[in-house]
């Protein structure tokens, strides 16, 4: 592996990109494939110096907003901006560094809990640590949301999907509160001076972009989990869904189970579940 993987791969990147995808024109006799390092300096706002000292490594540790900047000017997806920002962190020597263990979240799956979900099934439920880490989920959940892409990730991440992954935008017709409960939720992580919280917050940020960055601006205000959530089944059509919501050990992790909020969701959810039409009957929301 080459000492120079951030240089590399901003490079490789920057050779991919053809000027009028950043809105240059093509020009003749071009002798670099994809964009020049002097129209990469422009579109970015960066100096040619600098980015020439970053693609040859002699500077490994730019800063978040220059990473932001290169990764919208190279118009990177967001798997692309996850390899990026662990890349910058691998350069600068921070990859290593792990914050106190005694706020690590927690990733176990207590038997007592299994158990609780196994007689939930098949309600959709999940479990969720305090960073938004899908631990386990009843085969409602997945047939829920398994199809709008929720469960892809590795650790599939509730927060990660509703903000960096743009089927998300498709999946919560009211995306825009959605949005909201999740980083007042987080706010309230970092809070509490934690560190794996925090370093979550700064990734988040970088692949997520504006979205997040503006919401994680604002003023703290109390969470609050609304009483309704409507989602766009590709298969169920629309579904307004109850969620309550469980704490267990200890406040680090909680079960979120998912009930419908009126009848057509009831009938939908039984076709999706195989149940009985009329066995898990809609609460009053």
């Amino acid at each position: 592996m080459s000492d120079n993987e951030l240089g590399a791969f901003l490079r490789a990147r920057r050779e991919d990109v053809k000027p009028a995808e950043v809105g240059l024109p093509d020009g003749a006799r071009r002798r670099t494939p994809g964009l020049r390092r002097s129209e990469l300096a422009t579109v970015a706002g960066v100096s040619v110096e600098y980015l020439t000292r970053l693609e040859q490594g002699r500077d490994r540790n730019p800063s978040m907003q220059v990473l932001i900047t290169l990764a919208d000017a190279l118009r990177m997806t967001a798997d692309e901006r996850v390899h990026l920002r662990h890349l910058a962190k691998v350069a600068s020597g921070a990859i290593g560094l792990c914050p106190g263990a005694e706020r690590a979240p927690g990733r176990t799956v207590g038997a007592g809990v299994r158990a609780v979900l196994d007689r939930l099934e098949p309600a959709p439920a999940v479990l969720l640590n305090r960073l938004g880490d899908v631990l386990a989920r009843t085969g409602g959940y997945e047939r829920l949301f398994g199809p709008v892409g929720l469960l892809e990730g590795d650790p599939p991440n509730v927060y990660r999907y509703a903000f960096a992954d743009v089927r998300a935008r498709v999946a919560y017709p009211e995306w825009d509160r959605v949005a909201d409960e999740h980083a007042t939720a987080l706010k309230l992580e970092i809070a509490h001076d934690d560190p794996y919280a925090t370093e979550f917050v700064a990734d988040l940020t970088f692949v997520a972009g504006a979205a997040f960055a503006e919401r994680m601006a604002r003023p703290p205000r109390p969470p609050r989990l609304a009483s309704v959530e409507r989602l766009a089944h590709p298969r169920a059509g629309e579904l307004r869904l109850a969620r309550e919501a469980l704490d267990v050990s200890g406040g680090e992790q909680r079960i979120l189970v998912y009930l419908p909020a009126d009848a057509a969701t009831s009938a939908a959810l039984d076709r999706l579940t195989g149940r009985v039409p009329g066995a898990l009957r809609a609460v009053n929301a």
